[in-house]
């Protein structure tokens, strides 16, 4: 289907010209000569792309007040203003308040051209990208019965009304994006924008520009995450990781709600919910001067701690059901035949967490269309345990052989019960009732060996 284009000038000639141009490269193209006509034509309904020009009939309206109806009606049709006297100011702020481009008048054919098929690609490209997010994101979810997820759900349900700030805390893979991305889903901010900032990626000397923005001397902006998420939600991702020196400008935006961008003098507003996460005991940070205690706080007014998936693992046969049925859809290949009894399933460490465990029914889904059950039990059983036995009993006899008894028994009973509660899915009852010991003997015997985290 050829793309629609809405031209709106009030000079007859350039609404012909920009016209023609189109038309002659199959393009459909609707016009307005006035303010009202382009309101209209905009309700009526939304185009491809509009090219609009700054001045128009109306006093108190013009140009930038049509592109900001475009922009919210839908941020992803491309906006290209034209202008034959315009200040590099009024240039600026269209280009902030999300126009593709300012284009000075006069324009050549190839020039309007060559702008208007960028414009359209690049929103192709943004709607494809909103479209995999979907797939990767919105349309997953917090599988699990387990308590742990089930208050995380609770908790996540409690705020679809809250502006609280949230610190998502958890080791790596265990869904904290998923989750802060399902807070705002649920919120009012939903038609908003959400933006991530990822800490952990960035150089020591980049986190003022990524977050604040900056101002160059020719009038260009570099708009950061918190300008770009201005009425949405920002979520910063290993926040721990921001230096100490910034962590007072984020606290300061958080109290001010205002903040300046590099180079700039001009505050600027905004007003967003801020989500971090964290795969750090901030806490612990804390005390050693590592993070700011006052930010802390603040970040810390709800908090959601997620679970590795070593600690529950009754969660694993519901969430490898529900990977088996998405990624099949997502990748347009049948269901891959994973056994959800297959005991390596339940006695791996799973260190990648709910992120490995996805990543290997994908691979398992993408690798082995046709395979036989017994032919992919084997193919898990190689990724996940290579030469497992090998190993544990090669580290099991190099502690026995080169430590005290009392140390290489330690060892021995440390490495048997992990291996047995994993298998009970770490039932307490039913690993004590295996192994022969009493509920609380077991209890006492765990908290010796210093093993946590097993439900």
């Amino acid at each position: 289907m050829h793309k629609e284009i809405l031209v709106i000038d009030d000079n007859p000639d350039i609404r012909s010209l920009v016209s023609n141009i189109l038309i002659d490269q199959n393009f459909r193209v609707r016009t307005a000569a006035n303010y009202d006509q382009a309101v209209f034509e905009i309700n009526k309904k939304l185009p491809d792309l509009a090219i609009i020009d700054i001045k128009l009939d109306k006093v108190d309206k013009d140009g930038i007040d049509l592109l900001k109806l475009v922009i919210k009606k839908n941020k992803l049709i491309p906006v290209i203003m034209i202008s034959g006297h315009a200040t590099v100011q009024i240039a600026v702020e269209a280009t902030r308040l999300g126009a593709y481009e300012f284009i000075e008048k006069p324009f050549s054919k190839e020039k309007i051209l060559n702008y208007v098929n960028r414009a359209l690609e690049s929103s192709q490209l943004k709607k494809e990208k909103n479209i995999i997010e979907n797939k990767l994101f919105h349309s997953f979810d917090l599988i699990g019965n387990s308590p742990s997820i089930v208050k995380v759900k609770k908790i996540i349900e409690k705020l679809s009304t809250s502006e609280s700030r949230v610190l998502i805390s958890g080791p790596t893979g265990t869904g904290k994006e998923l989750v802060a991305r399902k807070i705002h889903k649920n919120s009012l901010r939903s038609k908003e924008p959400f933006v991530i900032i990822n800490a952990a990626l960035l150089k020591e000397s980049a986190y003022e520009k990524e977050l604040f923005g900056e101002e160059f001397e020719d009038g260009n902006i570099s708009f950061g995450a918190l300008e770009r998420a201005n009425k949405g939600t920002l979520l910063i991702d290993e926040v721990s990781e921001i230096p100490y020196e910034t962590q007072a400008n984020v606290l300061r935006v958080l109290i001010d709600q205002k903040f300046k961008r590099l180079n700039g003098s001009k505050d600027i507003n905004v007003n967003i919910r801020l989500i971090s996460s964290t795969s750090k005991n901030l806490s612990e940070l804390v005390k050693v001067n590592k993070f700011r205690e006052d930010l802390y706080h603040r970040l810390n007014v709800i908090p959601i701690e997620l679970a590795s998936l070593s600690s529950r693992t009754e969660d694993i046969p519901l969430l490898i059901t529900y990977f088996k049925k998405k990624l099949s859809e997502i990748n347009g290949v049948q269901q891959s035949l994973i056994e959800i009894n297959n005991d390596n399933l339940y006695t791996y460490n799973w260190p990648g967490n709910v992120r490995e465990l996805r990543n290997l029914v994908e691979r398992i889904t993408i690798l082995t269309a046709n395979e036989k059950k017994n032919d992919i039990n084997k193919l898990i059983e190689d990724i996940l345990n290579p030469s497992k036995s090998l190993d544990l009993n090669q580290n099991l006899l190099e502690k026995s052989f080169t430590s005290p008894l009392k140390e290489a028994r330690k060892h021995f009973e440390k490495e048997y019960l992990l291996t047995q509660l994993k298998k009970n899915h770490g039932n307490i009852s039913k690993t004590a009732e295996f192994i022969g010991m009493e509920r609380s003997a077991l209890h006492r015997k765990l908290k010796e060996l210093g093993i946590k985290g097993i439900n």
